[in-house]
């Protein structure tokens, strides 16, 4: 799995209303939260309404890519309340998840506009997306709710 320090690969991949997008489209101005995640896992389906608290913020871009098809993509979307950018990896063949070296999901980074990877999260950590919620310049977990500081993917 890539690490903070490399360079973000640099992708373009389908969004769910059939534009391409880059990584570039979204990293000019300001840093963006990447998250590769599946429908059916368990931690992606706690992890991505934490984050889509931080679509809120102007401080930085989130993007989810979904490694299922668009139909199911947009049915989890719209059960767990996710409205920022998701973007589909190619089922067949995965290049994006597989240029960013993961081996489970939720798979985060954090990547820097010029494209290099600032912080790269396997699973669920609070204490990372707490990190990012200070630079996002919103809270990500509100007080009283009882957030796993740790979960596997």
């Amino acid at each position: 799995m890539l690490s903070p320090g490399d360079s973000a690969p640099d992708f373009t991949l389908p969004d769910l209303q059939g534009n391409n997008r880059s990584l570039k489209d979204f990293t000019t101005s300001k840093p963006a939260l990447v998250t590769l995640f599946k429908i059916g896992c368990p931690v992606c389906q706690m992890a991505l309404p934490y984050l889509e608290r931080l679509a809120k913020s102007d401080n930085i871009e989130l993007i989810a890519i979904s490694q299922d098809d668009a139909e199911g993509t947009e049915e989890f979307r719209a059960a767990y309340g996710v409205t920022f950018s998701t973007l589909l990896d190619d089922q067949r063949s995965y290049p994006v998840s597989n240029a960013f070296g993961i081996t489970h999901v939720p798979s985060m980074f954090l990547i820097e506009p010029g494209g290099q990877i600032a912080l790269s999260v396997s699973g669920f950590s609070k204490k990372d997306l707490e990190a990012v919620a200070s630079l996002a310049g919103t809270p990500i977990f509100q007080p009283g709710e009882n957030v796993p500081a740790w979960k596997a993917g």
